[in-house]
């Protein structure tokens, strides 16, 4: 598993840190000694910049994907 991560870009493998950072913190604040109101706005925060994150991503994924393709379709 290693040696697959270590083959993704320099931006995947970053992409993918954060959302192990922003989920990991997520899981913490929700299980943190807070304030019902604060652990709440700062669980949705923290899981809105997961979640963002990983849209991205996504995003990133199909335009290269789409990117490929169409460089098939024009060669």
């Amino acid at each position: 598993m290693l040696e697959r991560i270590r083959r993704l870009d320099q931006v995947t493998r970053v992409q993918y840190g954060l959302m192990f950072i922003f989920g990991t913190l997520c899981i913490v604040a929700a299980v943190a000694p807070l304030e019902e109101s604060i652990r709440i706005t700062t669980v949705g925060t923290l899981f809105g910049f997961t979640a963002g994150l990983w849209v991205s991503h996504l995003v990133q994924v199909l335009q290269r994907a789409a990117d490929v393709r169409q460089g098939d379709v024009a060669g």
